[in-house]
């Protein structure tokens, strides 16, 4: 039995396919069947530590990405998307697997088309409350649609579709309360404030938090995900903001990165996230059970994460603070609204929780072996 993931670009169609190749790997345990060959298509392995610890084969496709504003390489990407479509049709002819899985992103079209030429069973997830222009073309014939919003369920055959919330990875979803501050080397007394960029990081939240610490560290900690690109800068800006204030800059730790154990430890010690809006993120921080600040990217850039992040504040979980408002008096203000009213802030935790799809990979993975098995006979 074999199957191919696609999907990526970025960690919130990456992790899903991880979580969910997780679960077919329990999966087939308690069933008692051999393990399927599991395979990724997409233009770079994203993350090749986390592949191979899920035996999971790296195939190289091509694909051109569709920017939602004006640029010329979009022009130059059609020629790498009618590239990838050849790879990709060269590559499932000779592999064949019995179902294809895709979370959408310009890197699944190519792989998703050969699926369809193929006529080889195709399940598709959708990540965002506002599915993936891919993802609507590929839901008119993918015999299973998962979504992750309830909202998205309007855009595709109503037959065909369940709403089975986030694929998160065991690693992410199940926060260390255990050593927290001690792995983060921040005191018990203050507050921690977990600040999420996102995969890449985002330069917006990371110069409203700076500008925000004198305020803000002088009743929490905060622990902040910067992202690769943007450390040393934040590093050194961090330096001029706090000046020789040693004691508040103990209270601030900032990562490039927060690998599975670092993200655990944040999240275990953490009372309150301030995130983008991914649904990755929501559904990480709906798994913690934490209550959050969500800051999603506007609508002229990403045209999901506003949609992702009320739908988490309608569940009462969440409050949102639009980035054309973002300024670091109202983020401050917003914080010690939540964490100054303790009834607030656990109801928005409970809540958050209750949002969580704790199932959404175990769903997903008895879906594809089904259609594998039946495909095999």
């Amino acid at each position: 039995m074999k199957i191919l993931f696609t999907g990526g670009g970025s960690g919130g169609h990456f992790y899903p396919i991880i979580a969910v190749a997780e679960a077919l790997n329990d999966m087939t345990r308690e069933r008692k069947i051999l393990e399927p060959r599991l395979y990724y298509a997409a233009p770079d392995p994203y993350d090749k530590e986390v592949l191979l610890a899920n035996n999971i084969t790296f195939v190289s496709t091509s694909a051109g990405k569709r920017r939602n504003y004006f640029s010329i390489l979009n022009f130059f990407d059609l020629f790498k998307t009618f590239w990838g479509i050849l790879r990709a049709v060269f590559r499932i002819f000779f592999l064949y697997p019995d179902v294809v899985f895709g979370t959408g992103g310009y890197a699944s079209f190519p792989t998703l088309l050969a699926a369809r030429l193929f006529r080889i069973p195709v399940v598709i997830y959708a990540t965002d409350a506002i599915p993936s222009r891919v993802n609507l073309w590929a839901g008119k014939f993918a015999e299973k649609v998962a979504i992750s919003f309830p909202e998205a369920a309007e855009f595709f055959p109503k037959d065909r579709t369940a709403y089975t919330g986030n694929p998160i990875r065991k690693s992410a979803m199940i926060p260390a309360r255990e050593g927290a501050h001690e792995f983060l080397k921040l005191k018990r007394e203050f507050p921690i404030i977990l600040v999420l960029g996102g995969s890449q990081g985002s330069e917006t939240i990371n110069d409203c938090v700076i500008d925000a610490l004198p305020r803000l560290l002088q009743k929490y900690q905060v622990v902040h995900q910067t992202g690769q690109k943007n450390i040393t800068e934040v590093e050194g800006r961090v330096k001029i903001v706090l000046g020789n204030n040693f004691e508040l800059a103990e209270r601030y730790k900032a990562f490039a990165y927060l690998n599975d154990v670092a993200l655990r430890m944040a999240a275990g010690g953490a009372t309150l996230v301030i995130s983008r809006a991914g649904s990755g993120s929501i559904f990480e921080i709906a798994s913690w059970g934490l209550p959050s600040i969500l800051i999603p990217i506007p609508n002229e850039v990403s045209r999901d994460q506003i949609k992702n992040a009320f739908a988490f504040a309608r569940a009462g979980a969440t409050s949102v603070v639009e980035q054309n408002n973002l300024t670091p008096g109202l983020l401050t203000s917003e914080v010690d609204r939540i964490l100054g009213n303790p009834e607030l802030a656990r109801g928005m935790g409970e809540k958050a929780r209750t949002f969580a799809r704790p199932d959404a990979a175990k769903l997903i993975a008895n879906a594809l072996l089904d259609i594998a098995l039946s495909h095999e006979k």
